[in-house]
Formats: structure tokens, C-alpha cells, sequence
């Protein structure tokens, strides 16, 4: 007589699988729609916390199929694993949210100038849903932002706004920023067309006494305020929108380019869109840009 033993079946094993490939599927599909379509980061993030907690159940149902496995040998064991590899991907995105928000500071707008950061040409604006914050940056948050970063500050360049705004415009197209509004740019390419020679330059073609003309100053550019705080009428700002690679997060960028006696100086402003902490990515996206920047004017930074 032939006995066969027969193995209980771990409904806990199968039970994991399925809630976390619900997870896994939630979280998957929406951060396309967050990457890639119109999915907004207030919701995106909704749904990557529940997808989290579908695939912390899923965690804790295989380790009930696995202590089974290991006790009586029930089926379950492949469910068990299979579970927890499908509720790796939303859990460590969680994971990793979690200690960023514990190891950075709770500052959402990032600034070389302290003291006068440079203002938006237009306000950035966006549905908070529940992702709210204080709208204005306050002086502890600045000094905040010194302590945690105290290497990020502004780059002094030793030469014409012209060669320093070009630089500038090949770094904003390499990280991938999209401009949205641009104010003075007019002053630096008029150093550019100042170099232009015209025909019959310097060829005396009357023998009457010419009108020397005399410098004036340049008009400012409709719009230009040069009594807000942090901008002046000859300075070149750029502003745009930054997404993060994966994720997509998005970032409103500003540069302000500033021309100082034989030098320009550049600043920079990166603010997330939503909610009251960055996670450290404006810091990062900041010193980024800098470095890509000093590399590209390689010569001709100054202290």
C-alpha cells in the first residue's frame, strides 16, 4: 500500500501574490501617467500610497506562506517569493521618500542668493490639493537651507554677459529644462550685435562733420521693474520648468545673470512644484547645473 502525503495549501502564499501584484500594477501604471501623461503629483502620490499598502500586506501574507512552508510544508512557497519581489518596487520608492523627508530639510525653494533671491517672472502656480505649504519662503527656511547646503552659492565668471549667456543657454537645453519666460535677454545679445562691423564701417564717405552720438542708457523692456527687490533693469533671467528623470517631479527653474564690472555673476532658483519638501532634489538639480556650468566656462570662472 502506497501512502502519499499530501501538502496543505497556503492560502496566505496566494493571497500575497495577488495583493501584491495589485500593488505593483497600481504603482507601475500610475507613475506612466504621472511621467508621461496628465496625472498630477498630489494624486500620483495617493496612489503610490496605496499601492505601498497593498504591497505591505502582500509582504507580511508571505512571510505567514513561508512560515507555513517551513512548518508543515504547505504549497506556497514560489507565491510567497514571487510576492515579495513584486512588492519590492513600491515599497522601496516609499522607503526612500521616507528617509529623504527624515535626512533633508523640510524647504521646498532653493536659492544661490540668500539675500535677495532672484523673483519669478511669472508666479509659479499649481492645484495643492492636499500637498499644502506656506507661500512665502521665510528667513528661518533660508537658513535652513544654508546649514544643509552651505556649498551652494552663486558663480562669479570673468567675462562678457554675452559668452556667459550663451554658456548658460547650452546648459539649460542639456538638463533638460523648458523655458517658459526670458526678461533682458535683449541686453545680452546687444553686446553681440555691437561687434557686428557694417558695411562702409570706418570709411569717411562725407567730407561734413558728423553727430557723434552719445551713450544713453538702454530702456528697460516692458515689464521690467527695476525697483523690485532682487532685480535690476540690466540683468538677463531666464525661468523654465524642470521634471525629474523617472519620476517626473516637477521643478520651476529661474537664472539670473548679472553683469558686474568685467564680471557676470550667476544665480540660481529651483522650487518644487508641490508640497512643502523637496527631498533634497533642488539642492541636487542646483549643484547639478553649476558644475555642468563651470564646465562649459571652463577659463574663465572667477572666485
Amino acid at each position: 500500500m502506497v501512502v502519499r502525503y499530501e501538502r496543505p495549501y497556503s492560502y496566505a502564499a496566494h493571497w500575497a501574490r495577488r495583493l501584491a501584484r495589485i500593488g505593483f500594477l497600481i504603482f507601475v501604471l500610475s507613475l506612466a501617467a504621472h511621467r508621461f501623461g496628465p496625472l498630477t503629483t498630489p494624486h500620483f502620490l495617493v496612489l503610490a500610497f496605496a499601492a505601498a499598502a497593498f504591497a505591505a500586506a502582500g509582504v507580511l501574507l508571505a512571510a505567514v506562506g513561508l512560515a507555513r512552508l517551513w512548518q508543515v510544508a504547505a504549497v506556497g512557497g514560489k507565491a510567497s517569493v514571487s510576492a515579495l519581489f513584486y512588492a519590492a518596487l513600491p515599497l522601496a520608492f516609499l522607503a526612500y521618500g521616507a528617509a529623504l523627508y527624515l535626512m533633508r530639510p523640510a524647504i521646498y525653494d532653493i536659492s544661490t542668493d540668500t539675500v535677495m533671491p532672484p523673483p519669478w517672472i511669472r508666479a509659479p502656480k499649481a492645484e495643492e490639493n492636499w500637498m499644502k505649504r506656506r507661500p512665502i519662503v521665510t528667513p528661518e527656511d533660508r537658513e535652513a537651507q544654508i546649514v544643509a547646503y552651505p556649498g551652494l552659492t552663486g558663480r562669479r565668471y570673468e567675462g562678457a554677459l554675452d559668452r556667459v549667456f550663451q554658456g548658460v543657454r547650452k546648459v539649460v537645453d542639456e538638463t533638460g529644462i523648458s523655458l517658459t519666460a526670458e526678461l533682458g535677454v535683449e541686453n545680452a545679445r546687444a553686446d553681440l550685435e555691437d561687434l557686428a562691423v557694417r558695411p562702409g564701417a570706418g570709411v569717411d564717405t562725407s567730407t561734413e562733420l558728423q553727430v557723434i552720438p552719445v551713450p544713453a542708457v538702454r530702456p528697460a523692456p516692458p515689464g521690467v521693474d527695476g525697483g523690485i527687490p532682487g532685480r535690476r533693469p540690466g540683468d538677463v533671467v531666464l525661468q523654465g520648468e524642470w521634471r525629474t528623470l523617472i519620476v517626473g517631479f516637477r521643478f520651476d527653474v529661474l537664472v539670473r545673470l548679472r553683469e558686474e564690472a568685467e564680471t557676470t555673476f550667476v544665480d540660481l532658483r529651483v522650487a518644487s512644484r508641490y508640497g512643502p519638501h523637496d527631498l533634497g532634489m533642488g539642492a541636487a538639480f542646483s549643484e547639478e547645473f553649476l558644475r555642468a556650468l563651470d564646465a562649459e566656462l571652463l577659463g574663465i570662472a572667477g572666485d
